[in-house]
């Protein structure tokens, strides 16, 4: 919902909000745990009549709560000091100019969080992990030795007791693997997987959008790893290298990269292949539009995106297709067709 909420109706409240993603199709929202026009965390965390009161509000219009999204806070977990000033912007007055005040505070939100979605019946959190080592993603100058240990280190003692919250809570921690991010692919992820001795709340949120940007192979990511993916982000992306513009995308704006976001079924993503691969798996969470186009506006996106996520919802079968040929088991039969006495 964070990309949609806005100062004017239908989408300035959460009521007025989810009648209109009910209206288009939509199953369920999930809620930016920052936007207090949806919930108060605190409040969500100590208050089960609270939570319930918040999940009657979609569920007038025939919808559930799939997700409380933390990203913005769990940014805010691990922020190296050179992106201070443009990450302020995301807590509260008071604990601007004061990192250790804004990480003392993203800590305990995202606590809040967990327990609210406990609250709530919910499986559970995306978020972002935050970032320590991102000014230093590409090897120049030289890292020095041991430094992306003793990064991975910090932020798996900052992330830690939030995991143990989660075991607690019952919910799964699912980072959003995101540039920006310390955890920002594959590799990135066992190192902090390695970092917190494999705790088995920490776990995926997966978004091809970023593999698409990155050159990643979106699809066998989800064979390594779809024991831990629990969020699914349904975005879509477009990678359009020339002369002039590769992965960087050269500081130019959105429409000038050769990577680019692209509202659902304009980019170059499978959702094919990847519906098929996580219903191989036995993926049972939801399926979160999230939209971002450069090119499209946000209400058109929203409109085409409830039918085109219908459209690849797969039905696992109750019966191998087949079945039809088979028969009662007769072991002599068997025998019979292996060429061997019965």
């Amino acid at each position: 919902m964070a990309q949609f909420l806005g100062d004017e109706p239908p989408f300035n409240t959460f009521d007025s909000i989810c009648k209109w993603a009910s209206d288009l199709g939509y199953k369920g929202v999930q809620i930016p745990g920052w936007d207090g026009r949806c919930i108060d965390l605190k409040l969500a965390a100590e208050s089960k009549g609270y939570c319930d009161d918040i999940a009657a509000v979609p569920a007038k219009y025939g919808m559930e709560i799939t997700e409380i999204a933390t990203h913005l806070l769990g940014q805010l977990v691990a922020v190296h000091p050179a992106y201070d000033e443009q990450f302020d912007g995301f807590a509260p007055e008071a604990q601007r100019g004061n990192p250790q005040a804004r990480t003392e505070w993203a800590v305990q939100q995202v606590k809040y969080a967990l327990k609210a979605s406990q609250n709530l019946g919910l499986k559970a959190l995306p978020s972002f992990s935050g970032a320590l080592l991102w000014h230093t993603m590409y090897p120049w100058p030289q890292r020095p030795a041991g430094l992306v240990e003793e990064g991975f280190a910090e932020l798996a003692k900052r992330w830690k007791p939030i995991l143990d919250v989660a075991d607690e809570c019952g919910i799964d921690i699912a980072w959003e693997v995101h540039p920006g991010e310390d955890i920002h692919d594959g590799a990135t992820y066992e190192l902090m997987l390695d970092a917190v001795n494999n705790h088995p709340r920490a776990c995926l949120l997966y978004d091809p959008s970023h593999f698409v940007l990155q050159c990643l192979d979106y699809l066998q990511y989800i064979d390594i790893y779809h024991e831990r993916i629990k969020a699914f982000h349904v975005k879509d992306a477009e990678f359009n290298p020339s002369g002039r513009v590769g992965v960087y995308g050269g500081y130019q704006g959105w429409q000038e990269r050769a990577g680019r976001f692209r509202s659902l079924g304009d980019g170059q993503v499978d959702f094919v292949g990847i519906f098929s691969k996580l219903t191989q798996y036995g993926f049972d969470g939801w399926a979160v539009l999230e939209w971002e186009c450069c090119l499209k506006d946000a209400a058109q996106g929203a409109e085409e995106g409830a039918p085109f996520i219908s459209s690849m919802l797969i039905t696992p079968p109750s019966k191998a297709f087949d079945d039809f040929a088979g028969g009662s088991i007769d072991k002599n039969q068997l025998r019979r067709i292996l060429g061997l006495q019965a």
